[in-house]
Order: structure tokens, then C-alpha cells, then sequence
């Protein structure tokens, strides 16, 4: 698959998390309430790449994504339902081709195991939506040591305080 994050794309999953209340999980609040949707309605909300991604487990190419060279302040989020995930001040420079944080924001995902190629690894799933971010590995820098390695086109991007 070959979907590129489109200005088009860009510009309505950055009007959506606009609307969206983008305040961090603060330690202890509860998790947030589940956004169970059907699929002709994620077809309907999502961009051809954004739905083959967090919808059916699908992958970007590497070097695709315009998170890459996100450097501003403020907060990525869940494409499929806006949900806070990750405080730019956790974006790290990984030269993997994804978009990679080491932290994500308090109760905003949710792992599980994924053996799909013929090998142990950490899926991350959106807490809200269970929406498909990426994968997680124990080479990311301190102080967590962890590398969550993101699609970019299942994140939006909103600018201001993280």
C-alpha cells in the first residue's frame, strides 16, 4: 500500500482534532469511553489510507508520512477519534521511517501481542476507537527505553500547549 498523507487528508484530520477537546489524560482520570463505530461509517470518517491502517492492521511506507518532520509543541492524536496519544515533547528522531515517540500520554493505548510476521512483536491500538497505531520495541531512548513506532497517518497533529 502506498498512501502518502494528502493536504486534503492532512487539513481534515487537523479540523477534526480542532474540534475535539485535546486536553492530556491526567494520572488517575478514567479511560476513556469506547467509540464503537460500523464499518461502513469508519470507511465514511476515515481516508482510504487512514482506514487501511487503523481499521485493517495495514502499515505505511516508511519515509510517507508528514509527521516525520513535526517539530512543533503540542499533542498528536488518534486520526479515527481524536483521542490524545503522544506530547510532542516525547517525538523522537528514530531514522526508522515513522513517526516514533517513548512515551505515550496516560491510559491513551492499549498493547497486545503480534506474532502476523512470524515473529513476537507489540501491537499499540488506540484506547477509544482500537484503532491499529503501530508497534512498540525496547530500543527507544531514555528515559523509557521504549520506541513507539507510529503510522503517521493514523495521527493528527494539534499545535499549542503539550
Amino acid at each position: 500500500m502506498h498512501s502518502i498523507l494528502s493536504r486534503r487528508a492532512l487539513l481534515g484530520t487537523t479540523a477534526a482534532l480542532g474540534a475535539a477537546a485535546l486536553v492530556p489524560a491526567m494520572a488517575g482520570a478514567a479511560p476513556p469511553a469506547k467509540l464503537i463505530l460500523p464499518d461502513a461509517q469508519w470507511r465514511r470518517r476515515l481516508s482510504p489510507g487512514a482506514y487501511a491502517v487503523l481499521r485493517r492492521d495495514a502499515t505505511e511506507p516508511p519515509y510517507s508520512s508528514a509527521w516525520l518532520s513535526e517539530h512543533r509543541v503540542g499533542v498528536f492524536a488518534c486520526a479515527g477519534c481524536a483521542l490524545p496519544l503522544f506530547a510532542s515533547h516525547t517525538k523522537f528522531e528514530s531514522g526508522t521511517g515513522w513517526p516514533s515517540f517513548w512515551a505515550p500520554l496516560p491510559d491513551a493505548v492499549g498493547t497486545r501481542s503480534d506474532r502476523t510476521l512470524g515473529t513476537m512483536r507489540t501491537e499499540v491500538r488506540c484506547a477509544r476507537c482500537d484503532g491499529h497505531l503501530g508497534h512498540v520495541f525496547d530500543d527507544g531512548p531514555r528515559p523509557t527505553g521504549k520506541r513507539y513506532c507510529m503510522n503517521g497517518v493514523a495521527l493528527g497533529f494539534r499545535p499549542g500547549r503539550a
